[in-house]
């Protein structure tokens, strides 16, 4: 595959499902990946962490197959997936001959699941265990759910993390609410299949439609979000728990993904912590804050709505006037972009290299190409102009989102403090 050029192909089937598929012929391997556009966002807060719930039960058995695993594995197959606030990803790698298994398992789970209730109850064990061990028991482990529930209104699905508010939520899901999940949002129409390895376009028609051009077009639910109901006055709060240092985040609202503010954001923050070089770094870190502010980090959070610019700071001191001191040396390296001719030809070069790096080396291998594909195909975006879009940002255009997110824009402090 060329540096330059991802080879795609798309496709739609009568039943809305749409393909997007890459031939790489330097593999023997094939990924079978399936996006479901749905996530957190169309969940109610009575009723929280049902979309990864979703993701454990797809794979508890299925109408025509009762272990998925087993079956992917016999085929020299692998699989996983991950649910976010806006999407469900399932993807499976398999032997490029044995590649139709893939095509079976996937399109079986989206006609309709076994609907068992002895999985259900397996997979919301697993979920608690998982909410448990990964939210209640680590340290740090509940600070993503602390800011959102500062930054958004209650009623915003994105107020809490895809895992849930409370295990309390996955302990009373019922058959009904499983099935009435499933039929709302896993449907052809909702759903985009990506292939990519060594498998022709043809061959991937051809599987297509013998194994998913059947499945009907069903009702998808209509997606209505409130207002994110973002804080009119900077929020600040400070909780203690066990952890061995403190940690400080600052949250600030930013715009939804597909705008030119969105990217402008998410350059602000590789100029602000992208490599050792960034801002943050050398700075403070290894500058005025060394000593107090041990390590910095700044990235965005990428959702299709309104989502949140982050800054996480790692402290040697926990008192409140280093907090606060930590805090405000911070936010002038942030406001220092928003001024003009702050951001140099070369930093902008540097962020620009950096980007296309990262994004070049993410495509490269078959898998990861498979998932970027899938969403590139969900915003109707060409992957091969990705990087020139990004590149034709102007400084200009990002010292004035710098200058609405630091200077014009309510934010959320958290400091999480050890007790």
């Amino acid at each position: 595959m060329s540096l330059t050029d991802i080879p795609v192909r798309h496709a739609v089937l009568s039943n809305g499902l749409r393909i997007v598929h890459s031939f790489d012929g330097t593999t023997a391997m094939a990924a079978v990946n399936v996006l479901y556009n749905t996530g957190t966002r169309d969940e109610k807060r009575t009723l929280t962490g049902m979309a990864h719930l979703f993701e454990h039960l797809m794979f508890g058995g299925s109408v025509n197959v009762p272990d998925y695993d087993a079956v992917l594995t016999r085929a020299g197959g692998s699989n996983n997936a991950w649910t976010s606030l806006d999407f469900t990803n399932f993807y499976a790698t398999v032997p490029a001959q044995n590649v139709e298994t893939a095509f079976y398992l996937e399109s079986d789970r989206m006609l309709s699941l076994a609907f068992n209730e002895r999985s259900l109850e397996v997979q919301k064990d697993v979920v608690i265990e998982e909410f448990k061990q990964t939210c209640l028991d680590r340290p740090y482990g509940d600070i993503m759910h602390i800011v959102r529930r500062l930054a958004y209104a209650p009623e915003h699905p994105y107020s809490w993390q895809p895992i849930g508010l409370k295990p309390e939520h996955i302990s009373q899901v019922t058959m009904d609410d499983v099935k009435s999940w499933f039929f709302a949002h896993y449907a052809p129409n909702n759903a985009i299949l990506s292939v990519t390895g060594n498998i022709s376009f043809e061959r991937t028609i051809e599987l297509a439609e013998k194994w998913f051009g059947g499945i009907p077009r069903r009702d998808v639910a209509p997606r209505a979000l409130p207002s994110p109901g973002f804080p009119s006055a900077t929020v600040h709060e400070t909780v203690r728990a066990a952890v061995p240092v403190p940690l400080m985040v600052i949250a600030i609202p930013m715009a939804a993904y597909g705008s030119g503010r969105y990217f402008a954001a998410d350059a602000i923050t590789d100029l602000l912590s992208a490599g050792k070089s960034s801002r943050l770094d050398t700075r403070l870190v290894y500058g005025t804050a060394q000593g107090l502010i041990t390590a910095c980090d700044a990235s965005i959070t990428g959702n299709e709505h309104e989502g949140l610019v982050l800054i996480f700071a790692q402290l040697a001191d926990s008192s409140p006037e280093a907090c606060d001191r930590a805090a405000a040396l911070i936010l002038d390296q942030c406001r220092l972009l928003a001024k003009p001719g702050e951001i140099s030809p070369r930093e902008l070069e540097r962020c620009y290299n950096n980007y296309e790096s990262t994004f070049r080396f993410s495509n490269l291998g078959y898998l990861p190409r498979a998932t970027n594909l899938a969403l590139a195909e969900y915003h109707g975006e060409d992957i091969n102009r990705n990087v020139n879009d990004r590149r034709a940002l102007t400084s200009e255009e990002i010292a004035a989102e710098a200058d609405r997110l630091f200077n014009r824009t309510p934010m959320v402090r958290l400091d999480y403090l050890p007790q």
